[in-house]
């Protein structure tokens, strides 16, 4: 056998015990990723119970089933059709879905839904009367305290409470009681404007 039919032999060789063990490892892996989906869906996925709600929105009062996992963000949006809240980054982090729930501000992505049972929550859609704006929504639109308008729902929500709270003592206070509300397009001069004409 002369070299070069050596090297084409060990070559086959090792070409031939590379595909077997690929083929083998590949044999194996849709029974190991199946049982491994498996293993994490019964351990960490929580399956699908529907349980009853009752709850007050802007004063009118709901009775719902709906899914335990269901955050009370999702259902203002999706069930009840109430978009005025915005689903921003869906972490807790941005406030442009603060709601208050029996007149506290609260992240609404944050709040289960099946918590809400006896309590009432306010959303943008319920600080009007009628025609007639809240006095923090009039503050906003004259002293434009907003750009492209995506947080100004979540940001009038925690003015209100801002103000309710009696955190309006100084521009400094404001803006650390404001923190949670993020604006990306930096109109924080006109809210911190705004928030300070109602203290007033």
């Amino acid at each position: 056998m002369n070299p070069s039919n050596k090297e084409n032999v060990a070559f086959s060789r090792r070409f031939f015990l590379k595909a077997s063990s690929a083929f083998t490892v590949l044999t194996l892996i849709p029974h190991s990723v199946k049982a491994f989906y498996t293993e994490i869906k019964e351990t960490y996925f929580v399956k699908k119970v529907i349980v009853p709600l009752s709850i007050t929105i802007n004063k009118k009062k709901y009775d719902l089933n709906i899914d335990s996992r269901t955050t009370l963000l999702d259902l203002l949006r999706e069930n009840l059709n109430l978009t005025g809240t915005k689903k921003g980054c869906d972490h807790g982090q941005c406030g442009a879905c603060t709601v208050h729930i029996n007149g506290k501000r609260t992240l609404s992505c944050l709040s289960l839904a099946t918590m809400m049972t006896g309590k009432e929550v306010t959303t943008i859609e319920g600080l009007a009367e009628g025609d007639n704006l809240h006095p923090m929504q009039e503050a906003f639109l004259e002293h434009d305290g907003f750009q492209c308008g995506y947080c100004t729902p979540g940001q009038i929500m925690s003015a209100v409470a801002c103000v309710n709270e009696g955190h309006t003592n100084s521009v400094e206070e404001i803006k650390e009681y404001m923190s949670g509300n993020i604006c990306r397009c930096g109109a924080y001069n006109g809210i911190t404007n705004a928030i300070k004409s109602v203290a007033k």
